[in-house]
């Protein structure tokens, strides 16, 4: 399905690592080469044509985000490096003023570093209390877990939408209504979700979503903040310089520009904002609910082959994602890749980002497939030939 239309597949590789990243379509390509041949000046700076047209060009892109996450307003939307800086953003920029010693943060064993490492911080420097939602034996999130987490002194949930080891979807909606009845802000790490699901976060009353552009057919360097518009008046800026402010002559005398421009300090990355902006308009075309299918298809059809195979542990046998995690029984992960990587398939190995899942799962490193909508059922079945002899792995992975 569409392979025609990514370069890289060219090359006949098999791509199972879209998790880490997803290839980039042409139509992306060209658009980001169109900036950089066509109308390469700077954004909100110029007072000349080529200016205004990257104006126009960037502001679209802001729209189109808008429009693809269901946000109210324009000024919700603040493109950021990637998921990383978002969560930053919220954590430092509106956490950090608001919390006190003592109150606690949500979040589970299974989530990505950029959704722990900012609140551990937290915690070194302000005395906030980091806790753990309980997973089930799935190492799923459930809505009662939640609520057996849940203090007096809760005031933040901060999770993934879908994680990207085990790639559990989370209940969101039903997260955030009982969240909300007790007045708890929720943060979701959308990264592993915007890409591959329909998300709407006026549906959701998500308070901040972030995710990342380059997970999503769109290029590096360049993701999305979204936040209520009330959240994100009360964020602090993490740049301060230019573009953000109206003026300054004194310490005493500082002018900030209204949102969302004042939480984009210095120079953006305008060809990855409009790439983005292009790469969304490629996936609205394929359809989101399509995307979706196609890869539950890809994860069912891998999975029924897998499980005949005696020597693959496979950790998350049901999953609403397209990720598969799994070991070859007494054989390192990254083995295992280095083995694939000879027959030109890309599959991640290793911790994956998430460090302290181990503690819930009680492995270490593990193998990672994770298919987008251009992969298919073929790949698959070479992929399963090439797991099929372990003595085969064992005798060649080196």
């Amino acid at each position: 399905m569409k392979q025609e239309d990514f370069p890289m597949l060219r090359q006949e590789y098999i791509y199972f690592d879209n998790g880490a990243t997803t290839l980039k379509p042409q139509c992306v390509i060209d658009k980001i080469k169109d900036y950089y041949e066509n109308y390469s000046a700077n954004a909100h700076r110029g007072d000349y044509d080529f200016s205004y047209k990257v104006d126009q060009a960037y502001e679209n892109a802001r729209e189109i985000v808008r429009n693809f996450i269901h946000a109210k307003k324009r000024e919700e939307i603040v493109f950021t490096s990637g998921t990383t800086q978002s969560l930053n953003m919220i954590a430092f920029g509106f956490f950090a003023p608001l919390l006190e010693p003592g109150d606690e943060v949500l979040i589970t064993q299974s989530e990505h570093a950029s959704n722990v490492l900012p609140w551990f911080i937290l915690e070194q420097k302000k005395g906030i209390v980091v806790k753990y939602i309980s997973l089930d034996e799935d190492h799923y999130v459930t809505l009662e877990n939640v609520k057996k987490s849940i203090t007096p002194k809760t005031k933040v949930i901060s999770i993934a939408g879908v994680t990207n080891v085990i790639g559990d979807a989370r209940p969101m909606k039903e997260i955030t209504e009982f969240a909300h009845e007790n007045n708890i802000f929720v943060v979701c790490d959308g990264a592993q979700m915007v890409p591959h699901v329909p998300v709407d976060v006026e549906y959701l009353d998500i308070d901040f979503l972030a995710f990342s552009g380059h997970k999503m057919c769109g290029p590096t360097g360049v993701g999305v903040l979204f936040g209520k518009s009330e959240l994100l008046e009360a964020m602090e800026p993490q740049n301060y310089g230019g573009g953000m402010n109206e003026s300054f002559d004194s310490a005493s005398e500082v002018e900030l520009k209204e949102l969302p421009t004042r939480l984009e300090g210095g120079t953006p990355n305008i060809a990855g904002v409009i790439g983005l902006g292009e790469a969304i308009l490629y996936l609205e075309k394929i359809g989101m609910k399509k995307i979706h299918e196609v890869e539950q298809e890809l994860r069912t059809y891998a999975i029924e082959k897998m499980m005949h195979i005696p020597h693959l542990d496979i950790l998350d046998l049901e999953s609403d994602s397209g990720i598969i995690s799994f070991n070859v029984d007494g054989i390192f992960s990254q083995d295992v890749a280095y083995y694939l990587n000879k027959y030109k398939v890309c599959v991640r190995a290793g911790n994956h980002c998430a460090k302290i899942l181990k503690n819930e799962v009680g492995v270490t490193n593990s193998l990672r497939m994770s298919f987008y909508f251009y992969n298919t059922k073929e790949e698959i079945d070479t992929v399963i030939d090439l797991l099929r002899d372990k003595e085969r792995i064992v005798r060649e992975m080196l």
